[in-house]
């Protein structure tokens, strides 16, 4: 038995042999007549290949860049407003170019829809032309075996339909679709690659619908709670709401939660000191208009799920408790006040305390504003300014200076709730200096002329909530699984066709021809149909080589093989070997 591998394809010799192992659509090169159809087609081609739908996946990556880079306004407005003033040559060009809103800019949408029309192009052609490959059986055995990349050839005593009927079931045993096509049985297999390549494109496709489903329909809102409090999942309860251009506010969902607790602790001593250990918040969530009560644990990472959108956890800080009491001796305000973190690591913090209601002692309308700071741990008197040196509550401390006068909330205009404006505000002074106290919980600080007092009570925790409805997650996740099954079938399996002839040889023995193409240069295809000849063996023995011919006629057939074959391109066609053949020998690269 011989065997050979040539890398060499002429496609007059293979024929239909050697076409469709790939539902890659042939390009033709020609010319668009001039004028709008002729433009229009050939516009159609370029965008519906292949490259230009690599071109625009890569174009649309780069394009994510600066959304990830550069402060977006739909994500934090305040941090695009602070970019804009300190760059000024920046600022106005990124805004003209849509840089501060890259997933909803022209120029990102447009290749977003641009890659969704190619890949659609390219899809359904490919897809009709794989359909009919299933439909279709294959094709049958070139003419000459020898010119294929992976060729072995023996001589046997069995009959020829002995060895086609052996070698269709051994093929189909090991799943290659196969029919006899005259003296050669025809096989294929590894459809799954062509499988792959398409499922992997249209996985694609699907999540470029989920992205788009999730940016249209999606909600996002943020809600800051103190302990004791409670959030309802409706418009009004949110402080800062935004939502995708198809999103309907009367589709919230009916669900709540209550802030039962905070609980924080930290590294006390070592090079951690003041790293958090635990951070969550303990609440009572309901889910419908009627939903039963229960508690859980909301941590970092670990959203609650409920009523299809997720409750995550983001930040946490103090909320000093206080009673303010006005110039009459009445109660205007009593309640905890959130104060913002200036240093997260320590939790020194900066927060005001409006109070619009308040009276002078004869009854004159008065409005209070108290604006401070508050450090959970104060260091002392000796440990110089107003800083935290520890972010628990180990020895809590409230700075605060009054003011009096119009705080300006019955403008109609919105105020910063955790800023004080002072335009319309006087300060109170005593002696010449400032009204401000520090003071310990249980503390009382009193206002001049008798305008009333604030009392510091207590110190309860907050926690900052985002509530996010974001449909399309599944159809995303279940698309790019699908594309990572596809890429790997399109990358590890082999499509390839494999041709086993068998026809009565001069001296009546028969002559079995094995031959294999694969889509691609691999070395499983000659080790395959090595496999392939080691199994035909027991069915297709080996026939004895001829005796040895008389010395004459031995050399007029010398001299006959000296003369060069019209027909054969080169002089390396397979002949047999000498002797017994080892069965296990086969195609080699």
């Amino acid at each position: 038995m011989t065997a050979k591998t040539d890398t060499r394809e002429s496609e007059p010799e293979l024929g239909a042999a050697g076409s469709q192992l790939s539902t890659a659509p042939k390009e033709e090169i020609s010319l668009p007549s001039l004028g709008p159809l002729g433009w229009a087609r050939w516009f159609w081609r370029q965008l519906t290949s292949m490259r230009v739908a690599l071109i625009l996946l890569f174009l649309l990556s780069l394009g994510a860049v600066p959304g990830s880079l550069i402060p977006q306004t739909s994500i934090n407005p305040v941090k695009v407003d602070e970019f804009k003033k300190q760059h000024d040559v920046l600022g106005p060009l990124y805004d003209k170019l849509g840089m501060f809103h890259v997933y909803s800019s022209v120029w990102f949408s447009a290749i977003y829809l641009l890659l969704f029309i190619s890949l659609i192009g390219c899809i359904i052609p490919r897809t009709w032309q794989f359909v009919g490959q299933l439909r279709g059986r294959p094709p049958g055995a070139p003419r000459r075996l020898t010119r294929l990349p992976a060729y072995a050839t023996w001589r046997t005593t069995a009959e020829p339909e002995q060895v086609l009927d052996a070698a269709r079931r051994t093929l189909k045993k090991r799943r290659f679709r196969t029919h006899v096509v005259g003296s050669a049985v025809a096989s294929e297999k590894g459809y799954l690659r062509e499988a792959g390549n398409l499922v992997f494109h249209i996985a694609l496709i699907v999540m470029l619908v989920a992205f788009a489903v999730g940016n249209l329909w999606k909600s996002e809102g943020g809600k800051l709670i103190a302990e004791g409090d409670g959030f309802s999942n409706s418009l009004t309860q949110f402080d800062d709401f935004k939502s995708g251009s198809f999103f309907d506010t009367d589709d919230l969902a009916p669900f709540g939660f209550q802030l039962d607790k905070f609980v924080a602790t930290y590294e006390r001593g070592g090079p951690q000191n003041g790293t958090p250990r635990i951070f969550r918040a303990d609440v009572t969530y309901f889910d419908g208009a009627d939903g039963k009560e229960r508690k859980t644990s909301i941590k970092v990472n670990e959203p609650l799920d409920i009523g299809g959108d997720r409750v995550y956890l983001l930040s946490h800080g103090y909320a000093p408790e206080v009673t303010v009491k006005d110039g009459t001796g009445k109660v205007v305000y009593e309640g905890a006040v959130p104060f913002l973190p200036q240093d997260q690591k320590n939790f020194t913090s900066s927060g005001v305390v409006k109070v619009p209601g308040a009276k002078t002692k004869d009854g004159k309308r008065n409005q209070l504003g108290f604006q401070g700071f508050f450090v959970p741990t104060f260091g002392g008197k000796g440990s110089g300014s107003m800083f935290s040196v520890f972010p628990a509550l180990d020895n809590p401390r409230l700075t605060l200076t009054a003011y009096h006068g119009d705080l300006g909330v019955d403008s109609g205009l919105p105020q910063n709730v955790y800023q004080l404006e002072t335009k319309n505000l006087k300060q109170y002074k005593q002696g010449g200096r400032a009204v401000a106290q520090m003071m310990a919980p249980g503390q009382t600080m009193k206002l001049p002329n008798g305008d009333g007092s604030i009392k510091f009570d207590g110190v309860k925790q907050w926690a900052s909530f985002t509530i996010s409805h974001q449909p399309g997650n599944e159809i995303a996740l279940g698309g790019a699984v699908a594309a990572l099954l596809g890429l790997a079938g399109s990358l590890f399996i082999q499509r390839r066709r494999v041709w086993v002839r068998a026809e009565p040889g001069p001296d009546g023995v028969t002559v079995v021809e094995i031959a294999g193409l694969g889509r691609s240069e691999s070395p499983k295809l000659p080790e395959e149909l090595a496999d392939l000849a080691y199994a035909l063996q027991p069915a297709a023995p080996q026939a004895p080589e001829p005796a040895s011919e008389e010395p004459g006629e031995s050399a007029s057939e010398d001299s006959a093989a000296e003369a060069p074959d019209p027909e054969a391109e080169d002089s390396a066609e397979p002949s047999d070997s000498a002797g017994n053949a080892d069965p296990s020998e086969g195609a080699r690269a």
